[in-house]
């Protein structure tokens, strides 16, 4: 049954201060993502009874506060004179969104599941991403049990997740009370030129995770599952790896297989794993730790079905993440970033490319060590934050719980045929 919300107030919010005046020039990290707002809800149960819970008016005057460092935020999607993507900078404000829901957040968030409904129901949507388009977009939803959901929608193509919970959480500590130097005490940098492609532009290595030669799989019809991962079963996976493995690198090997059993995939065929990296550390010289734009880069780690299955599990297939992920360093990135450019010129990138991922792949994305749990606007950190809607099949988050001691979620979209035996696969092994 669909929630019925009721919206009572929508008001655009403008940065408290006077802010910079000008077009944003974007990267192609920027121009190549999604033109699309990435949309999260956060669930705040209700409190012990207490006055002016999420008071619309204190998280206003925090959002117009925090939206002078972060200004972009305030903008609209634009073009310069040659055409090219850019945000314009002239403080229009954010979209201010407070609402009431005729559910209870048990009835959700006890056992949540991403869903077209949830977006729908708690963030904001415009539309259309393309210009011109709003920046950004938050709805506060009162419950009627007394909790809240704060939905929230950052345009792709102005910062990636690590930028996106570095405005939150400077939010919700000006909301608390801070000051802005105590919230933000590293303000975020917007400046993408250290990002700009090389003249002339040379793609020194193959990007087929960019290539429309590989992004030809069919849109399919998925459904979204959510599986816990133990601090046992986490243990017991890490402890079949070489020393020093990550969580993601773990974790993700076991997706891996569980897609490669469930789908029947044949032993000598091609399988691949599409990987995020956090570039902002791997270019020379590095970017700045708050850099607030799109600094993720995306990778194809390929390798025969039969090895996922036959391989030392998962200790071979977490080694060949772990040896792709390393080589990523400032001559590949510079690589990509050229031949993003030389692809947009040429107008053969892909719009959409998680609804076009091949049958035979996995995209699994970490946001394991983000501080996306550190959102306390003064009543408490969330007891949830989550993709409020997956993007397509085959796609997987990897995610802490609020408290580490209670292991790893992950939400996989796959399509209904396949669950049964990757679910028997994934606690089973």
């Amino acid at each position: 049954m669909e929630t019925k919300v009721e919206v009572q107030e929508s008001t655009l919010v403008a940065p408290s201060e006077q802010t910079p005046r000008l077009g944003l020039w974007l990267s192609n990290f920027d121009v190549t993502a999604a033109r699309t707002h990435t949309a999260l809800v956060y669930y705040y149960p209700a409190p012990a009874p207490t006055t002016g819970f999420f008071s619309p008016d204190r998280l206003r005057a925090a959002l117009a506060k925090a939206l002078v460092p972060f200004y972009p935020l305030a903008g609209r999607l634009g073009r310069d004179e040659g055409g090219r993507l850019q945000v314009d900078c002239h403080g229009e404000g954010a979209l201010f969104v407070v609402a009431t829901a005729d559910c209870a957040g048990e009835d959700i968030f006890t056992n949540y599941v991403p869903s077209p409904e949830v977006r729908r129901a708690f963030v904001p949507v415009v539309p259309s991403g393309e210009p011109p388009c709003i920046m950004s977009m938050f709805q506060v939803t009162f419950l009627k049990c007394g909790g809240v959901v704060l939905g929230t929608a950052i345009h792709h193509a102005l910062m990636d997740g690590i930028a996106a919970f570095h405005f939150i959480q400077t939010w919700s500590g000006l909301a608390r009370g801070l000051a802005l130097s105590e919230a933000c005490p590293s303000p975020p940098s917007h400046d993408r030129t250290p990002l700009r492609g090389r003249s002339p532009p040379h793609a020194d290595f193959d990007h087929l995770a960019y290539s429309s030669e590989y992004l030809t799989g069919p849109p399919r019809p998925s459904n979204t599952f959510v599986y816990s991962v133990s601090p046992k079963l986490l243990a017991d996976l890490k402890s079949r790896c070489a020393p020093g493995v990550s969580t993601y690198g773990a974790v993700t090997a076991h997706l891996w297989r569980c897609m490669c059993v469930a789908r029947g995939l044949a032993p000598g065929s091609d399988t691949r794993l599409r990987v995020t990296v956090n570039v902002r550390h791997r270019l020379q010289p590095p970017l700045p730790r708050h850099f607030s734009g799109n600094a993720i880069l995306r990778d194809l780690v390929t390798v025969k079905v039969a090895d996922v299955l036959a391989q030392p599990y998962p200790g071979y297939v977490a080694d060949t993440v772990r040896k792709s992920l390393d080589g990523v360093n400032d001559a590949h990135v510079r690589s990509v970033i050229d031949y993003l450019g030389l692809e947009s010129e040429k107008g053969t990138l892909q719009a959409a490319p998680w609804q076009l991922l091949p049958k035979s792949d996995l995209w699994v994305t970490g946001w394991l060590g983000l501080p996306m749990y550190d959102a306390d606007f003064g009543w408490g950190a969330p007891r949830l934050v989550a993709p409020a809607l997956m993007f397509g099949t085959g796609m997987a988050y990897v995610m802490q719980r609020p408290d580490r001691d209670d292991g790893i979620v992950v939400f996989v979209a796959l399509e209904p045929e396949y669950v049964k035996c990757f679910e028997d696969v994934f606690y089973n092994q």
